[in-house]
Protein backbone atom coordinates (compact mmCIF):
# COMPACT_ATOMS: atom_id res chain seq x y z
CA UNK A 1 0.00 0.00 0.00
CA UNK A 2 1.53 3.46 -1.03
CA UNK A 3 0.79 6.21 1.39
CA UNK A 4 1.61 9.90 1.37
CA UNK A 5 3.94 11.97 4.25
CA UNK A 6 3.59 14.99 5.07
CA UNK A 7 5.52 17.62 7.13
CA UNK A 8 3.92 20.13 9.46
CA UNK A 9 5.64 23.78 8.86
CA UNK A 10 4.37 24.15 12.56
CA UNK A 11 5.92 21.42 15.20
CA UNK A 12 9.42 20.21 13.97
CA UNK A 13 9.84 16.23 13.32
CA UNK A 14 5.97 15.63 13.28
CA UNK A 15 4.70 14.01 10.31
CA UNK A 16 1.34 12.99 8.73
CA UNK A 17 0.70 9.50 7.00
CA UNK A 18 -2.60 9.19 4.88
CA UNK A 19 -3.51 6.75 2.45
CA UNK A 20 -3.64 9.25 -0.89
CA UNK A 21 -2.41 12.34 -1.60
CA UNK A 22 -4.51 15.12 -0.59
CA UNK A 23 -7.14 13.52 1.16
CA UNK A 24 -7.26 14.82 5.21
CA UNK A 25 -11.18 14.27 5.57
CA UNK A 26 -10.30 11.37 8.08
CA UNK A 27 -7.73 13.70 10.13
CA UNK A 28 -9.62 15.65 12.92
CA UNK A 29 -9.74 18.93 12.68
CA UNK A 30 -8.46 20.08 15.94
CA UNK A 31 -5.48 18.09 14.52
CA UNK A 32 -5.41 19.81 11.06
CA UNK A 33 -4.79 22.96 12.98
CA UNK A 34 -2.20 22.26 15.07
CA UNK A 35 -0.42 20.27 12.41
CA UNK A 36 -0.60 23.57 10.04
CA UNK A 37 -0.79 23.26 6.81
CA UNK A 38 0.74 20.22 5.48
CA UNK A 39 3.92 19.93 3.17
CA UNK A 40 4.34 16.78 1.22
CA UNK A 41 6.86 15.19 1.64
CA UNK A 42 6.93 11.79 -0.95
CA UNK A 43 5.23 8.60 -1.63
CA UNK A 44 5.80 5.17 0.39
CA UNK A 45 5.34 2.03 0.17
CA UNK A 46 4.42 0.34 3.62
CA UNK A 47 4.31 -3.13 1.78
CA UNK A 48 8.03 -2.64 0.17
CA UNK A 49 11.45 -3.91 0.96
CA UNK A 50 12.53 -0.51 2.84
CA UNK A 51 11.43 0.07 6.40
CA UNK A 52 10.38 3.89 7.80
CA UNK A 53 13.09 5.26 10.02
CA UNK A 54 10.82 6.74 13.26
CA UNK A 55 8.00 4.43 12.77
CA UNK A 56 6.65 0.42 11.87
CA UNK A 57 5.63 -0.05 8.18
CA UNK A 58 3.03 -2.27 10.15
CA UNK A 59 1.98 0.14 12.78
CA UNK A 60 1.57 2.89 10.17
CA UNK A 61 -0.63 0.69 8.10
CA UNK A 62 -2.60 -0.63 10.69
CA UNK A 63 -3.24 2.82 11.96
CA UNK A 64 -4.26 4.42 8.51
CA UNK A 65 -6.50 1.65 8.06
CA UNK A 66 -8.25 1.51 11.34
CA UNK A 67 -8.31 5.28 11.85
CA UNK A 68 -7.67 6.89 8.18
CA UNK A 69 -4.32 8.10 9.19
CA UNK A 70 -1.15 8.02 11.18
CA UNK A 71 0.90 10.89 13.48
CA UNK A 72 4.40 10.62 13.75
CA UNK A 73 5.29 12.68 16.52
CA UNK A 74 8.66 14.18 17.35
CA UNK A 75 11.22 12.33 19.43
CA UNK A 76 11.20 13.53 22.90
CA UNK A 77 13.97 15.55 24.01
CA UNK A 78 16.83 14.45 25.88
CA UNK A 79 16.88 16.30 29.56
CA UNK A 80 20.33 16.65 29.54
CA UNK A 81 20.53 18.26 33.07
CA UNK A 82 18.88 15.44 34.72
CA UNK A 83 21.04 13.02 33.11
CA UNK A 84 23.81 14.98 34.52
CA UNK A 85 22.74 15.38 38.20
CA UNK A 86 21.84 11.56 37.84
CA UNK A 87 25.63 10.93 36.84
CA UNK A 88 26.77 13.04 39.82
CA UNK A 89 24.98 10.70 41.99
CA UNK A 90 25.99 7.42 40.96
Amino acid sequence: MLCAIYKSNRKDGMYLYVEKRDQFEAVPLSLRQIFGPPVFVMLFNLMGEKSLKQANNQEVFSQIKQQGFYLQMPPLAENLLQQHKNQQKS
